[in-house]
């Protein structure tokens, strides 16, 4: 999809680079991350109005360390170094970075020193910044001049007017920073003479016409999970070509309490869309029978998501293509600075489909977060109940029933995550969470319930708060809503007798538990 404006973002590896691109996004103003080593060609060819160099964990002296082409400084763009980026800046143009006397992590009170049209005009020209550094720069480079300081950091912000070089040592794109977005701001309209215009609304009707010159008459199926990004791109995609759009929605037996009875229900009655439902429980099933391995258990998921879809979706013979709710953060991870990375966890998805049978993808999502997805489906007239929806893995309860799988497993845990989620939502608590679900250990705890001593199971609450689930921070409950939780769930589900929350971040946990 072209767009008529773009910010490069540069990616040194740094944990909010994605929050640079969403920022800028934000802001109204397109962005894209590419990693820091593009050829310099390839970034002229993009025509971007700026570049933002994100900030990164390495020293930019030391041998190992990500340097960009000098000359991406040298295009004649809008350059914004963040953290890293500063001193890249400063190490590429003849400046000097050394380790910090003093690391400088968390909040600082930055001081402007001199008058510039790039940072906030403040009263007192002090305001708050997030800082992440433990290397400083010493000496700017030749044209530059510093513009800010903070107590530990003399040089906290530099710029080069003639050129449209800026740079700062903490990161504007972070909560933190309260000015961080009129920081960008400045730097996208101002500096870079951005007209803006990126929207939700905007994005949706470039894409209904990209769809229908792509499609054309031919029909296109959809793999519908029930999730938001399935879901608004079923929605997405109807819009654009109405009943040449085929959904298949199969229940693989690890959805939670009574989700694709409601999936079919609200696809065939709100939407009027065609909807083929394949109950395959039986056969996910037995194939996970005796499987303790989290990995296999995606696996062999996986592989029997497409054994069953593969016969039903040949029942569109004429369709050509297939539509999928990738996002942007699956892209971008292929791209990052050292490469893909490192696998946490593989990836649930119909992937080895389009070459097997022949199909075109059609991923309209694959340049959104999922903040973004939601304001489309918004837009879109989606019902918020469905916009809303916690985060779903692709295996499903396989991954929250520790240990073997079984119908009374798997049972139990749904009962116990009904009632979870049930009373955060009586307390007003869903919309404050990312992701709350239950979790079922392969352990059995002592307990003792109408005097006698029991042997029972273990299920352990997991909530927590997050922007896009790359880093979370555990939810912190009134005491009185977990107690609540936490009696029901041994009152009311056979086979428990007692509850426990998590309270590990991400990271160095993950939010799923497997």
């Amino acid at each position: 999809m072209a767009h008529k404006e773009l910010i490069a973002v540069l990616d040194f590896g740094s944990q909010y680079t994605q929050l640079i691109a969403r920022k800028v996004r934000e802001c109204g103003v397109y962005a894209e991350i590419y990693p820091f080593n593009i050829p310099v060609e390839k970034l002229r060819a993009l025509q971007p109005k700026g570049i933002i160099l994100s900030g990164g964990p390495s020293s930019v002296y030391a041998p190992d360390a990500p340097h960009a082409d000098v000359k991406v400084l040298d295009l004649g763009v809008p350059v914004l170094g963040v953290c890293y980026g500063l001193q890249f800046i400063a190490w590429a143009l003849g400046g000097e970075v050394n380790k910090a006397a003093k690391k400088e992590f968390g909040r600082a009170q930055l001081h402007i020193v001199k008058d510039n049209s790039f940072l906030p005009k403040k009263e007192q020209d002090l305001f708050t910044v997030w800082m992440s550094h433990g290397d400083s720069l010493t000496k700017i480079p030749p044209g530059f001049e510093v513009i800010a300081k903070t107590d530990n950091s003399p040089i906290a912000a530099i710029q080069n007017v003639e050129k449209k070089i800026y740079a700062v040592q903490f990161h504007p794109e972070v909560h933190h920073t309260p000015a961080g977005r009129e920081i960008l701001k400045n730097f996208l309209y101002a500096i870079c003479g951005c007209a803006g215009g990126w929207s939700a609304e905007a994005f949706i009707e470039s894409k209904i016409r990209e769809i229908r010159e792509t499609v054309g008459d031919a029909n296109v199926i959809c793999a519908l999970s029930g999730g938001v990004d399935s879901s608004v791109a079923a929605v997405l995609i109807a819009k654009a070509i109405g009943k040449q759009l085929k959904c298949i929605h199969i229940d693989n037996g690890l959805m939670r309490k009574n989700e694709s009875q409601e999936v079919v229900q609200a696809f065939r009655d709100t939407f009027k869309m065609e909807l083929d439902f394949v109950d395959a429980s039986e056969i996910f099933l037995g194939k996970l029978k005796g499987v303790t391995d989290p990995e296999r258990k995606r696996k062999i998921i996986g592989e029997t998501f497409i054994e069953v879809f593969e016969p039903e979706a040949k029942k569109f013979a004429d369709a050509k293509f297939l539509a999928q709710g990738t996002l942007y953060p699956d892209v971008i991870e292929s791209v990052s600075f050292k490469g893909p990375s490192v696998t946490i966890k593989t990836h649930h998805n119909v992937g080895g489909l389009p070459a097997r049978m022949n199909l075109k993808l059609i991923e309209p999502f694959r340049e959104l977060f999922k903040d973004e997805v939601r304001a489309a489906g918004k837009a879109l007239g989606v019902p918020a109940e469905l916009l809303e929806r916690h985060p779903f893995p692709g295996p499903g309860l396989a991954v929250r029933v520790l240990g073997e799988i079984t119908k009374e497993r798997l049972e139990i845990l749904r009962n116990a995550d009904e009632i979870f989620i049930e009373e955060i939502r009586k307390a007003h608590l869903y919309n404050d969470i990312w992701q709350a679900f239950a979790v079922l250990l392969p352990v059995q705890s002592v307990g003792v319930m109408g005097d006698e001593r029991t042997y029972e199971n273990v299920v352990a609450l997991r909530a927590v708060t997050s922007v896009d689930g790359m880093t979370a921070d555990w939810f912190h409950f009134p005491h009185d809503v977990l107690a609540v939780c936490s009696n029901r769930i041994i009152n009311e589900v056979r086979g428990v007798n007692r509850v426990a929350y998590d309270i590990s971040s991400k990271p160095p946990a993950t939010i799923e538990w497997e």
